[in-house]
């Protein structure tokens, strides 16, 4: 399994890095995490440089897909060279999750259309022009699209991916690793609130 990270110039560090370190407590070896950016490196809004693990070709055919947020969302959905490669991204085949701004990517690709979003307060404006309903809930998904708002929600994307592709028992253990110690029962119970309602119903038992 592969799942990508999508990372631009002014990227806001919780939306990737969060995500990148609860994906990671998955310890196979058929799973990889990568930070997928359109250049060698680039830099957050708060000056952090991350150098490229992936491209967002490859990106494009992994397994899951993160769309994360930063200052340049508006700037990167404006690019021709990067909107073109990422309308290779595909629900049919590939899960596919925005974090706050990244919601505006998707709607730009089209991949909204009558699909409600989640995203954070100031990039609100931008996906409700976009043509996408915004909701007030830090989590949604429908088939294979996700959306979080709220920088401190991107462990709900991350326990959505790992659930799906790896299972309950893996998103609890890796959700568990990063809660805060005091409070993890609350934390978890917290987190499949706003997960489980958004994952496939499992299939019936055989008589």
């Amino acid at each position: 399994m592969h799942i990508a990270i999508l990372t631009f110039e002014g990227y806001n560090e919780l939306d990737s890095l969060i995500a990148l370190g609860v994906l990671g407590r998955i310890k196979s070896d058929d799973w990889r995490v990568t930070i997928a950016t359109p250049s060698p490196k680039v830099t957050s809004m708060n000056g952090v440089v991350v150098e490229q693990m992936s491209t967002l070709e490859e990106a494009c055919a992994a397994d899951a897909v993160v769309v994360g947020s930063g200052i340049a969302t508006r700037e990167v959905t404006e690019d021709p060279a990067i909107m073109n490669v990422l309308r290779g991204l595909d629900p049919s085949r590939q899960l596919i999750a925005a974090q706050c701004s990244g919601a505006l990517v998707l709607a730009r690709l089209g991949l909204l259309k009558d699909v409600p979003a989640c995203t954070d307060l100031t990039s609100k404006p931008w996906v409700v022009a976009a043509g996408v309903e915004v909701l007030d809930q830090p989590f949604y998904a429908k088939d294979n699209i996700a959306t979080a708002g709220g920088c401190l929600a991107s462990h709900y994307l991350a326990g959505w991916i790992i659930a799906r592709l790896a299972g309950h028992e893996a998103a609890e253990g890796a959700l568990h690793y990063v809660a805060p110690v005091g409070e993890k029962e609350e934390y978890i119970e917290r987190a499949w609130r706003n997960i489980t309602p958004y994952l496939p119903a499992p299939a019936p038992a055989l008589a």
